[in-house]
């Protein structure tokens, strides 16, 4: 059997490696209009920051070591230019030479990938760059140490351009700007949590400019950035918008594409339209494993999963692939950030009937030192209470929690059933009551009736009421250092000593900090014939979402 696989880095090079693997016997050709054949995309914002010293240590193969591990045939800088699908051959063009030929194929693989997004192509300048390759980043670093830069511009808030913005605030006296279309940054977060990111960077010294997006670049002695509200000049613009699938040359094959964004459709074995030609990675379109509906997921690990399906088709193992729930994380200085399933966006979009719950346990043991507060939010059915998605920020354990969600997420887990997990403890690891063990009691109480939940957002349209009060039963020092506007304050220990001081004719939105305790006092007064609804996340949420300048 012949196989040619188009494109390399995490789909292509991980679909060959596993193909020799399971077949000793056959012919396998890759081809990469780049220089390297399988590097470490996901650091490369890390070199840029000087995280990551030596660019040697983001090429995991060069393709000698390729060809020599697993006697594959490894041409780089050649591009595919066209596919006869009939014919079952390519077109191959050498990029140094122009010369170009063509290569038959029993079985094609398609995982070009996906290309940064760049509105402003027309606009050739060293001071615009975008950041895909090994290249894309020496060429960057290599500009701002040379040229004595003193500020940049990041355009695009999402996972690349906060990653830059991180790395690229260790160069000393730079100036750094995101500027962002929409109204937060990390879109597949909902905007509340992103209001977590927002305040980390701007702590850090980084300018946020939100809800403004770029209309056009102009040359000058600095870069001329009109927006949709202002304007900005910079030294050097770095474009993060978002990518593209390379889908173009399936589309000229007549093999089936995605209008919205012209990425290859598959089915679930990763087969195109053309049962001879697969595709992987950031150039097709998957399932989402909750919706089951068409989604668009330019990941690594989706891609490195789908790459062993391929090989196992191919060799007639076969193999389906069930979808994706775009679990993802990424470091925000001393902060972790983490999500899984889906987000309160894609829930209204789909008209999905959901509910949140945000809970603010610590990471391990509170007597034990060094614990930290972990915010988790999770969104699920509020009657059958099974888990559709969840965001998680903190300082130690983010990606345990996260990950042990997307596990919940992926195999439609419910709250009772993250009350039953047995975790790993110790003190310096956990609670002996995991807080994902916390999520799903607290998700459960609600479900059964124990205590009513109400978000900051719906507390400030609920405040327009008579009959509703807000009650805060933290400490008096607590209290004192700052508090929700026209509160009632009763703290939780006096709580059933002043029940005189309450009226029953009221309803009464409860917070603490973060929720434990105010939820203790919604037991205490439902059991009293009291009305009242616990206030997710506490004062400690209202704090980080009510004191950002999202503008």
């Amino acid at each position: 059997m012949k196989v040619v696989i188009v494109g390399g880095v995490a789909g292509g090079a991980t679909t060959a490696a596993r193909l020799r693997r399971l077949d000793e016997k056959a012919e396998i050709i890759m081809i990469d209009k780049g220089n390297h054949i399988s590097f470490a995309n996901c650091g490369l914002p890390y070199y840029v920051g000087d995280v990551i010293k030596d660019k040697k240590d983001l090429l995991l193969q060069t393709p000698e070591s390729f060809n020599k591990r697993f006697n594959i045939d490894v041409r780089v800088r050649q591009e595919v230019i066209k596919i006869e699908p009939d014919e079952k051959k390519i077109v191959i063009k050498k990029l140094d030479t122009e010369e170009e030929y063509e290569e038959s194929y029993d079985k094609l693989v398609l995982s070009p990938g996906a290309e940064p997004i760049n509105p402003f192509k027309n606009l050739e300048s060293k001071r615009i760059k975008t950041l895909r390759t090994v290249e894309d980043s020496i060429e960057i670093k290599e500009y701002i140490n040379n040229n004595d830069i003193k500020d940049v511009t990041i355009i695009g808030g999402g996972y690349i351009g906060v990653e830059m913005a991180e790395n690229l605030s260790y160069y000393p006296n730079l100036n750094i700007t995101i500027v962002q279309k929409g109204s937060h940054l990390i879109n597949p977060l909902d905007e509340d949590m992103a209001c977590f990111v927002h305040k980390e960077l701007r702590k850090r010294g980084i300018n946020l400019i939100l809800n403004n997006g770029v209309e056009k670049i102009e040359e000058g002695e600095k870069l001329e950035i009109t927006l949709e509200n202002g304007s900005l000049k910079s030294e050097f613009i770095i474009l993060c918008i978002g990518v593209k699938p390379e889908g173009e040359i399936a589309k000229d094959s007549e093999l089936e594409v995605s209008p919205v964004n012209g990425a290859i459709n598959v089915n679930k074995y990763l087969e195109t339209s053309n049962s001879d030609i697969y595709a992987l990675g950031d150039v097709i379109t998957t399932l989402n494993s909750v919706t089951e509906n068409k989604t668009y997921t330019p990941l690594a690990g989706p891609a490195n999963r789908q790459a062993r399906i391929v090989a196992n088709n191919i060799e007639g193992k076969t193999t389906s692939y069930e979808g994706t729930i775009g679990s993802s994380i990424l470091k925000i200085f001393d902060y972790d950030l983490a999500m899984t399933g889906l987000n309160e966006k894609n829930c209204e979009s789909q008209k999905i009937e959901y509910k949140t719950i945000i809970v603010t346990p610590n990471s391990h043991a509170g007597y034990y030192p060094g614990a930290k507060l972990l915010t988790i939010k999770a969104l699920y059915n509020e009657e059958t209470g099974q888990i559709y998605g969840a965001q998680v920020w903190g300082k130690e354990g983010v990606d345990k929690i996260c990950d042990i969600l997307a596990v919940a997420v992926k195999m439609k887990m419910t709250a009772y059933d993250l009350e039953k997990l047995e975790l790993c403890y110790a003190p310096p690891f956990s609670s002996a009551k995991s807080p994902v063990n916390i999520l799903g009691n607290s998700i459960v109480n609600q479900i059964e009736g124990l205590v009513k939940t109400v978000t900051w957002s719906e507390v400030k349209e609920l405040k327009k009421k008579e009959n509703i009060c807000v009650l805060d039963v933290r400490t008096d020092e607590e209290y004192e250092r700052g508090a929700y506007e026209d509160t009632i304050h009763i703290p939780l220990d006096d709580l059933r000593d002043r029940l005189e001081n309450l009226d029953k004719a009221k309803e009464y939105l409860v917070y603490c900090r973060t929720g434990l305790r105010s939820y203790i006092a919604c037991r205490i007064l439902i059991q009293e014939g009291f009305k009242v609804q616990n206030i997710t996340g506490g004062y400690y949420y209202y704090s980080v979402i009510n004191n950002n300048e999202n503008k």
